[in-house]
């Protein structure tokens, strides 16, 4: 059984820093990219980050892009979020994915998730 497990969120002032983590288990996903989406109330899910297992390309939405890094450890299977200088606009549940395709910033071609983990950034 697949599974992918979030944690690192949390309640911060902007410009602070969080680290997200998804570890994952229950297959194999070295052909597999692992992205990280978003979430706020009201607001369609958001594409944030993706990277390949295999190679570990990354690609990044525009509003994140220079804050956020995206990396993986092959041996723990886990895909980290490293998230700096943060902002209210950040505010959101933050999920980990995983897709057979290649690196794609659409939610819905997407074939594992997480359940999220909530991240709020105060002002």
């Amino acid at each position: 059984q697949v599974q992918l497990v979030e944690s690192g969120g949390g309640l911060v002032q902007a410009g602070d820093s969080l680290r997200l983590s998804c570890a994952a288990s229950g297959r194999t996903f070295s052909s597999y990219a692992m992205g990280w989406f978003r979430q706020a109330p009201g607001k369609e899910r958001e594409f944030v980050a993706a990277i390949t297992w295999s190679d570990g390309n990354t690609y990044y939405a525009d509003s994140v892009k220079g804050r956020f890094t995206i990396s993986r450890d092959n041996a723990k299977n886990t895909v980290y979020l490293q998230m700096n200088s943060l902002k209210p606009e950040d505010t959101a549940v933050y999920y980990c994915a995983a897709t057979i395709q290649t690196i794609v910033p659409a939610w819905q071609l997407y074939d594992y998730w997480g359940r999220g983990t909530q991240v709020t950034v105060s002002s």
